[in-house]
């Protein structure tokens, strides 16, 4: 409106002294009329410079509120980004710790962003394409992260199923020495069962003074007790001993000089005599011979044999 008073003025300073000087000049001849026309087209053409001047400020305005509305508008499209950006890198996360530090930083970067927007005039059109162009530097290392995420869990995942190869090999591994173990103890248990050396034909006599067989009691001095090692190539070879357990028709165990006790598969018992013998894999026979410090009673004995390893069997004798 300043620069429409101005024109105004202007315009009657140029065209005021024209009209006046014509004025004095036509008086005479056409007195009070002249005057009278110079003001009404000077009114009808100040009306006209007048709306021109309103049209052109009308126009101005609505472009400017135009502008500033797209501006506005910008801006709030900015701000969405900004808002969405930082959705993303919250929702990013990583097993890596050094990645995880970094991405705290950006996240931050993105925040104090939204808030440099929000403080800045939508008509800085300067400093909204300044924070374009960090928008734009902001995504790009977003998917930089992305990628270096992906490539991680990628790696884990082939890991993680590597690991889980690893683990189930180890487990058929476990098994299959487990299964080789019972394996080799089975096989071990039935080398050493082989490897015992057994007996056979286990005979129990009488023997009296003369050195000859008997039945009666009163007459007997001495038991004579015999049996057969059988053979077994596997069995270790060496001296081994042969132990006898007689017990007396009272079920008591008959003990004399050659009493010793003597384990045989662990158990610890007690014997009436033994004998050791050179076994060589071959079956051998053995005698075992029992004097009884007392005289001998009618009744049933029971001669038992045993060796280290195992019974190598029994015989019953009767005496009259």
């Amino acid at each position: 409106m300043e620069e429409l008073d101005e024109e105004m003025l202007e315009f009657e300073r140029r065209y005021g002294k024209q009209d006046e000087g014509k004025g004095r000049g036509n008086r005479g001849g056409n007195g009070g009329n002249g005057g009278g026309g110079s003001m009404k087209t000077l009114s009808i053409v100040l009306g006209v410079v007048a709306a021109a001047l309103l049209a052109v400020l009308a126009v101005m305005f609505i472009n400017k509120k135009k502008l500033v509305d797209e501006l506005n508008d910008e801006k709030a499209e900015l701000a969405t980004e900004l808002n969405a950006l930082q959705q993303d890198y919250s929702e990013l996360s990583s097993t890596n710790q050094a990645i995880n530090d970094s991405l705290a930083v950006e996240k931050e970067k993105v925040g104090q962003l939204i808030e440099n927007l929000q403080r800045t005039e939508a008509t800085n059109r300067a400093k909204i394409r300044q924070y374009e162009k960090e928008i734009g530097t902001l995504r790009t290392i977003m998917k930089s992260y992305i990628s270096q995420i992906d490539s991680l869990n990628t790696l884990n995942t082939s890991l993680r199923h590597e690991a889980a190869d690893a683990r189930k090999d180890a487990a058929e591994s476990r098994e299959r020495y487990e299964k080789l173990v019972t394996t080799t103890e089975e096989y071990a248990a039935k080398a050493s069962a082989g490897a015992v050396v057994k007996g056979r034909g286990v005979s129990v006599t009488a023997i009296n003074a003369s050195n000859k067989v008997t039945d009666r009691s009163s007459r007997v001095v001495k038991l004579k007790t015999c049996l057969s090692l059988i053979e077994n190539s596997i069995a270790s070879k060496g001296p081994r001993r042969v132990y006898i357990v007689v017990s007396g028709p009272d079920g008591s165990l008959m003990t004399g000089e050659q009493s010793t006790s003597f384990t045989c598969g662990g158990q610890s018992m007690m014997c009436t005599a033994s004998r050791e013998v050179d076994y060589q894999g071959d079956e051998v026979e053995v005698c075992i011979y029992y004097a009884n410090p007392n005289a001998f009673v009618k009744g049933i004995y029971t001669v038992d044999v045993y060796s280290g390893e195992v019974k190598l069997g029994s015989a019953d004798l009767v005496l009259k």
